[in-house]
């Protein structure tokens, strides 16, 4: 690309709106910042060359130049805040109750919304490719427009000169004329630095500046975003972020998810206790607690035992040697923790599961006999129970949470809430017989069997409901946002404000810029230039804007 001479002999990029060294309005780029010649200067980005505005040629290029739109970007926004409400319509899959199978639990919570919702997808938008893509999508955007406008700022920041060309200070909102008069430049210095600005001086002109650090704080912002982004998508790998769930019946053993087969823990014991009405302790909370139609939890926990696996590496199928690590608590709030910033967090429970269940087979007509009994353990049931007789039960299906739907039984869930049976009965010389049987159900299938399973026993045990989670993203989501809020700080409560002084024969021209706040810019001045000499500058599009008003209004004509 061309580069572009200036008059004061500075080479400026191509696409340069005004002069880095000594501002010069270059009358053929003016469109770039949307100037006109009776317009005052845009000082957008000080009238730097950007990439977006000047190479136009290559698929680089226009990639470039799509991703550094403002416009584009905000687009992007609002398709990631549609598709992230989408998201909350129904629940994620992940919030399902355990054990429900998401294939039909949208259609029968939800009907055909809910049955639709599943098949789009949206039962797992937050870790779908095309969410993952607009995320990333937004952070290219990021990276490009801060980058496309960054680098071109600092550039012209560093190289601007305290000698600015005439039409540069005429085009500035502030601006004023002292023709003649005596000036009393030291004081005016004294002032300036008064005011904390950092002073720079070519040939008896003079730049006051200060603040330009506020210029960044947007791009301290998208830095910020950036890494909180990074952190987000960073969930989704494995080694970075992981939350699980697992139920641990009382007295079991079982292997912790995530920690590859090598930590075990036994649910010793699980503890449930409710709020009591009658305690003085608790009055401040009385009348909440007599609205609930239960008891209220105040605490649950697990008392849980943590083994490690020794006989490592592990082998499928072989049986695990464990090793007493410790024992602990897991409460609400205060998690177990584990090596490799792995916790188990106290998440729920379901008290009085069923763990199993005693039948006796008898006389259709007469529950005083008894021809034998037999348990099923509903974690592992056999396949076929043997009584006294020579009668052998055999177990056609097992349905750990039944309901019946249209005279059928569906399971709800593998979890042993509401079990029910179909058993077929093979008693020695007679016709095999099939029978529905569970709590306060027995179906005779056929309606002409000799015999009848009965319910006798059944035993419950609690369940602890506990999240294995490990996360190593939260510490970089909390330094992007606290990246971002110094950005906030840096851009919001503080403003790039410059001031030229530069003397005109006998007199002094005045001009003065700020990318916000030209009421406390215009103050600053005028404290500056009392008892200089020097005549106050004006505010050219306040005098504009009062112009108009009064040729709305008739006071004055074209």
């Amino acid at each position: 690309m061309s580069k572009i001479t200036c008059e004061c002999g500075h080479v400026n990029p191509e696409g340069t709106v005004l002069c880095e060294a000594c501002g010069k309005p270059f009358e053929a780029n003016q469109h770039l910042n949307n100037n006109k010649p009776e317009q005052l200067l845009n000082m957008r980005y000080d009238g730097s060359a950007r990439r977006s505005q000047t190479y136009q040629r290559t698929f680089i290029d226009k990639t470039w130049n799509f991703f550094s739109s403002v416009k584009i970007g905000v687009s992007i926004i609002i398709v990631i805040v549609i598709a992230s409400a989408l998201g909350t319509i129904f629940p994620q899959e992940m919030y399902l109750p355990p054990g429900s199978d998401p294939s039909t639990h949208y259609k029968d919570q939800y009907g055909i919304l809910g049955q639709i919702y599943y098949q789009l997808g949206f039962h797992n938008l937050y870790s779908s490719w095309w969410y993952l893509l607009l995320l990333a999508m937004l952070g290219i955007s990021i990276v490009i427009a801060s980058i496309d406008r960054f680098v071109p700022l600092y550039k012209t920041l560093r190289k601007q000169k305290p000698k600015r060309h005439p039409n540069f200070m005429k085009k500035q909102r502030i601006f004023g004329e002292t023709d003649s008069g005596n000036i009393d430049y030291k004081k005016l210095k004294a002032n300036l630095k008064s005011k904390r600005y950092n002073l720079y001086e070519e040939d008896g002109n003079i730049l006051a500046e200060k603040n330009r650090f506020s210029r960044w704080g947007p791009y301290v912002n998208h830095i910020g975003l950036i890494i909180v982004l990074l952190g987000a998508m960073l969930r989704f790998v494995p080694a970075m972020y992981m939350d699980e769930f697992l139920w641990v019946r009382e007295g079991e053993t079982k292997q912790i998810v995530g920690t590859d087969g090598i930590y075990y823990m036994k649910n010793k014991d699980f503890i449930l206790e409710t709020y009591d009405m009658e305690d003085e302790g608790n009055s401040q909370f009385r009348e909440s607690l007599q609205k609930q139609s239960a008891p209220v939890p105040e605490n649950y926990q697990t008392n849980a035992v943590i083994y490690k696996r020794t006989d490592l590496p592990v082998v499928p199928g072989k049986e695990p040697e464990l090793k007493k690590v410790k024992e602990a608590e897991a409460r609400v709030n205060h998690p177990i923790p584990l090596e490799n910033g792995i916790s188990l967090y106290q998440a729920s429970y379901q008290l009085n599961e069923f763990s199993s269940m005693t039948f006796k087979l008898h006389d259709k007509g007469d529950e005083e006999s008894n021809y034998g009994e037999f348990t099923v353990d509903l974690i592992e049931p056999k396949d076929e129970y043997e009584l006294e007789n020579g009668t052998t039960v055999k177990l056609e299906r097992y349905f750990p949470e039944f309901e019946l739907e249209d005279g059928e039984p569906k399971q709800v869930s593998k979890f042993p809430r509401n079990p029910a049976f179909i058993f077929e009965v093979d008693a020695p010389g007679e016709e095999p017989e099939v029978s529905f049987a569970g709590i306060g159900v027995n179906i005779d299938a056929s309606g002409n069997n000799d015999y009848k399973l009965g319910l006798t026993n059944f035993e419950t045990r609690d369940v602890t409901g506990l999240t294995v989670k490990k996360d190593y993203t939260l510490p970089i989501i909390a330094v992007g946002a606290a990246i971002f809020m110094i950005g906030v700080i840096q851009g919001m409560y503080w403003n790039h404000r410059r001031i030229w002084i530069q003397p005109k024969g006998a007199g002094v021209w005045v001009a003065g810029h700020t990318n916000k706040n030209w009421f406390a810019l215009k103050k600053d001045i005028d404290r500056t230039l009392e008892g200089t000499g020097i005549d106050f500058p004006v505010d050219q599009q306040e005098e504009k804007d009062a112009e108009e008003r009064r040729k709305d209004d008739g006071i004055i004509s074209d």
